[in-house]
């Protein structure tokens, strides 16, 4: 007989949540409750598998005797809490936070924002066509991701994923104050010739490259998995991007193993006009929780190849 494992049991907590009593599991946060009651609160530095950071600021809520508003995603919710996520008070804050957002950085390809923008009725161009703006323009210096820092909203999930949360390569961090902060390798070089593990660096046979014949590639392209606004974004999908051919509408998933090695890692082809156009990994994948080697990620050239 099959025995699924429950883990640790933990204690329910009580509190109100708009007007409504509520229960969550002890350490869930208050998004957490949010998300479980069907309530849709905006956030942008969250994520399934980073770290909350706190960054965004967009998840805002009020807590009954709390002197500011709370960022929902990393405050846990207490016994006898009290919380409205819709106040005007919020409400304002989260309108302030995306015309801010929205007038300094390009959130073209950030999922959901257009609709938030509305829903908030902000208006980022109330700040008129002098508001400082980050136009940087992208960044393509290899064959498999671009770096469009006029898209970074500085949530720093890119540097969370290449530290100690996953990769351990600590390649990329903020550099910089004010408007002049960016994310960037290290004396901001090319991604080629950095820290990240792009060009396959190991100790094993010296001939580094994208061969597949070593098969002790690190874990690559998981700063892409976690950028929530298209700053990191594969090759492939910023060159149809750029052409007007990018059509998410169009595309079909399919969920697969990878077959480069025996670990199982669980991929998702993303599929248009009957070509691999980019690949992920399901967050829930008790294999990879969304990370993938470089080959996986990316090696998917010999499929395309029908010659």
């Amino acid at each position: 007989m099959a025995v699924t494992p429950l883990g640790i049991p933990r204690r329910l907590l009580e509190f109100t949540l708009d007007g409504e009593p509520d229960r969550v599991p002890e350490g869930a946060t208050i998004l957490d409750a949010c998300r479980a009651a069907g309530k849709d609160v905006p956030t942008l530095c969250e994520g399934d598998t980073a770290r909350p950071k706190n960054a965004c600021r967009v998840c805002v809520a009020e807590v009954e005797g709390a002197r500011t508003l709370v960022p929902t995603c990393s405050r846990r919710a207490e016994p006898g809490m009290v919380v409205r996520t819709d106040t005007e008070r919020a409400r304002h804050s989260r309108r302030i936070v995306l015309e801010l957002l929205a007038s300094s950085v390009d959130l073209s390809t950030t999922p959901r924002v257009a609709e938030w923008i509305k829903e908030y009725e902000a208006k980022p161009d109330r700040f008129g066509p002098d508001a400082a703006r980050l136009n940087d323009s992208p960044r393509v210096d290899n064959d498999l991701y671009v770096r469009d820092y006029a898209k970074c909203i500085l949530c720093h999930k890119c540097v969370d994923a290449c530290g100690d949360r996953w990769q351990n390569s600590f390649a990329v961090s903020v550099t910089g104050r004010g408007f002049d902060a960016r994310i960037a390798v290290e004396h901001d070089a090319p991604v080629t010739g950095s820290a990240c593990v792009y060009c396959v660096y190991c100790v094993y046979c010296g001939n580094c490259g994208n061969c597949g014949n070593c098969g002790n590639c690190g874990n690559c392209g998981n700063c892409i998995e976690v950028c929530p606004t298209g700053a990191l974004s594969p090759r492939s999908e910023f060159d149809r991007r750029a052409a007007g051919t990018w059509d998410e509408s169009a595309q079909t998933r399919t969920t697969t193993v990878c077959a480069y090695c025996g670990v199982g890692c669980g991929l998702t082809l993303h599929v248009q006009d009957n070509e691999i156009v980019k690949v992920t990994s399901p967050h829930d994948d008790p294999v990879t929780h969304g990370n993938l080697c470089i080959k996986g990620r990316f090696g998917s050239q010999h499929v395309q190849n029908r010659g």
